[in-house]
């Protein structure tokens, strides 16, 4: 819908008037001990709650509190998740089924339990009748996250106890949707082929007895092939974005919203417009759109010296966006390693043998040994900084033939079964809504009567 010369005339001066009225000297931050962003000084959350559904561990901190970095850890309900994958890998299995399953109940699955589960999630990724003709046909997005996102508020609908707040109704609620974020992403995504790409559009349906990594690649290509290989990169993508404890942002989201006694639908789609967020879900995207901008402008791709200039030049706000960011880099909690990274990259090495990819690889991973170091130089700090998941996930996905479109929703589909747990979790013990405080740094003014303002 365009806007008339009036209606952006009158936007221009409201936007004025906001930015005139709504800036915060930054000193006043400090002068209130305020905990921007809900971080410590050092860098630490603030401590907001409890959970026993996954922990990220970057550091530890000494008997003076001081923060010690050490390697990176993903723990999902106690179990390293490095121990997980190594023995789906072993057996030859997708994991992220056992993975969702590990989450939402806190103990690993043995066979039977793991097949029933993995059954009931095949039986539900078809979406409801008339679900994909009424809530994603007839009103496409050219976003898929928020096509989701309005995939689950309509998902309310076709539920017959919605607001049910037992345990076992959000249990089968969350796992519902578990099982469908792949369809309403590859659905919403084939829509937006057909209404804003002028493409063909395919609707397959999906097959139960595929695991959730197999079930999307199928869906969104149309020929509906995708080689082993391929499939097992996904499911450790899907694996690695499960949890990532409680205090991140879309995870938080789910604490806080379910906290004011909420329907499930309304606290998952808070949580995906979070992830939307290019601050957090969305960093894949920009580390492809900076990695486009550097094969432009580095000529030598096996030139260390070439690289290293181009990557000070970003740093330093003097090439790609201008924002300083060098994307894919550092992370809030992980310092000397990114477990995530770590295992995604070896993938990523065999992805790029078989696709013929080998150069590029290579090209990441030169700038992965050059980064940290200018990022240190160019800030004058001595915080060691390291690759984060970020940095390999969009490459790996650019070799599965995954439009960029479909990046973040890839992150949603894993997320999904972390946000859950957390749902169930604030449900059965949170029972205090989140009322944090912001102190008002304005001044009273005497009220104007409407005949004497100008």
């Amino acid at each position: 819908m365009t806007t008339t010369k009036e209606e952006q005339s009158i936007i221009k001066r409201l936007e004025k008037l906001a930015v005139h009225n709504d800036p915060i000297d930054p000193s006043l931050y400090t002068k209130y001990d305020v905990k921007r962003g809900l971080r410590n000084a050092n860098g630490t959350g603030v401590l907001v709650g409890l959970t026993r559904i996954g922990d990220v561990v970057g550091y530890e901190l000494n008997k003076d509190g001081q923060k010690i970095a050490v390697p990176g850890r993903l723990i999902y309900r106690g179990y390293n998740v490095e121990d997980l994958i190594k023995d789906a890998e072993k057996h030859h299995q997708f994991g992220y089924e056992q993975c969702a399953y590990l989450l939402l109940f806190g103990e690993l699955p043995s066979e039977a339990k793991l097949k029933k589960f993995s059954d009931y999630l095949g039986e539900c990724r078809v979406l409801p009748p008339n679900f994909t003709e009424d809530m994603i046909m007839k009103a496409p997005s050219n976003d898929i996250m928020n096509k989701i996102a309005r995939g689950v508020l309509a998902s309310y609908s076709y539920d017959d106890d919605p607001e049910n707040r037992s345990v076992g109704n959000l249990i089968k609620q969350c796992v519902q949707l578990i099982a469908r974020f792949s369809t309403l992403a590859a659905y919403g995504y084939q829509a937006k082929r057909r209404y804003y790409d002028n493409k063909s559009m395919f609707i397959h349906n999906p097959k139960p007895e595929l695991s959730t990594a197999e079930n999307f690649l199928r869906l969104i290509r149309s020929d509906k092939q995708y080689s082993r290989l391929e499939a097992e990169t996904l499911d450790l993508a899907l694996i690695l974005h499960a949890e990532h404890g409680g205090g991140n942002n879309s995870s938080l989201t789910v604490h806080v919203v379910s906290s004011a006694d909420t329907d499930t639908y309304s606290a998952i789609a808070a949580a995906v417009g979070s992830l939307k967020g290019r601050r957090h879900g969305g960093a894949n995207i920009r580390v492809v759109e900076m990695m486009d901008d550097i094969k432009e402008h580095v000529k030598d791709w096996t030139s260390e010296k070439e690289i290293s200039d181009y990557i000070r030049k970003i740093a330093t706000k003097e090439a790609f966006d201008h924002s300083g960011l060098v994307y894919g880099m550092g992370h809030a909690v992980y310092t000397i390693s990114d477990p995530r990274e770590l295992l995604l990259k070896e993938k990523a090495r065999q992805l790029a043998k078989e696709k013929g990819c080998m150069e590029e690889f290579e090209l990441y991973n030169l700038i992965e040994k050059v980064a940290p170091a200018i990022i240190q130089d160019v800030h004058n700090s001595d915080k060691k900084v390291c690759p984060n998941v970020d940095f390999y996930s969009g490459f790996v996905y650019t070799m599965l033939n995954i439009p960029r479109e479909l990046f973040t929703p890839i992150f949603a589909i894993g997320r999904i079964a972390g946000w859950s747990a957390h749902r169930i979790e604030e449900i059965v013990s949170g029972g205090r809504i989140y009322r944090p405080a912001y102190k008002n740094v304005s001044k009273e003014l005497p009220y104007i009567p409407i005949d004497d303002r100008k």
